[in-house]
């Protein structure tokens, strides 16, 4: 069974499908022109030592995000995976 949660509540290793940006302006421009569109796989592949940023691996290269910015990116998982 799939799930919507949020990007920052994802674990190491997870991965997942971007559903939703909910944010517009200069950062959710910022985001889309990472690569973080909607249809997107992700998958998260580590944390800094406080767990702020996350680093993901989006198509063929690895981005961090903080937290903050994470918390507007919606993410598809498989409920099989823990959160």
């Amino acid at each position: 069974m799939k799930r919507i949660i949020r990007m920052r509540n994802m674990s190491d290793n997870q991965a997942g499908i971007v559903t939703k940006i909910s944010v517009s302006g200069e950062m959710g421009r910022r985001i889309r022109d990472m690569g973080l569109t909607k249809g997107t796989p992700i998958k998260i592949t580590g944390r800094a030592p406080l767990y702020d940023p996350i680093a993901i691996k989006v198509r063929d290269y690895t981005l961090t995000l903080r937290n903050n910015e994470a918390d507007f990116i919606e993410v598809e998982v498989d409920d099989g995976e823990k959160e």
